[in-house]
């Protein structure tokens, strides 16, 4: 088996469907995804991706075998933020616990400080998404903080703990 990080394709999307049409996944994401997420929704999520303005956005298939199992994207700031990127990802449930989205995550950010001039990529998990956490702390993400009462989620206040990587 082998896993790594690719550029998306179109040709991807029922892959990324059969990922996301999980609510455990979903239960750990922002809210916005369709749900069920049909093989349209990832098309149509392909596409904006690979339409996206230069620089703005940076986002790679997980993939076993080439087969597209999570998604990596970071997202540039703007203005005063234009140096930092926010870091988000998720994969399909049969690979959890194998080490793999730590490995992508680190790929992902060794690629953009080499090529790009951002200077810090940070991510923000729900408090109680352990799994997230540790996943930040073994692809060398420190812990910066509790953002307490941050977010709303199926109807529920919760804590997000910041974690950041920097150049």
């Amino acid at each position: 088996m082998t896993s790594g990080i690719r550029a998306w394709r179109i040709g991807d999307a029922p892959d990324l469907a059969e990922a996301l049409n999980n609510k455990k996944i979903h239960d750990n994401l922002r809210d916005g995804l369709p749900f069920p997420y049909t093989a349209s929704d990832a098309e149509d999520y392909i596409r904006s991706i690979l339409e996206a303005p230069k620089d703005s956005q940076y986002c790679w298939a997980v993939t076993v075998d080439d087969k597209a199992v999570g998604s990596i994207g970071v997202f540039r700031g703007a203005n005063v933020h234009r140096l930092t990127a926010e870091l988000g990802y998720y994969l399909a449930e049969p690979y959890w616990g194998k080490g793999m989205v730590a490995g992508a995550v680190k790929e992902a950010c060794r690629i953009l400080f080499e090529t790009t001039d951002l200077l810090r990529i940070f991510a923000d998990p729900y408090g109680y998404n352990k799994a997230s956490c540790r996943v930040l702390e073994k692809a060398g993400f420190a812990f910066e903080g509790i953002l307490r009462k941050n977010a709303v989620k199926n109807g529920k206040v919760l804590d997000m703990h910041m974690y950041a990587l920097v150049k």
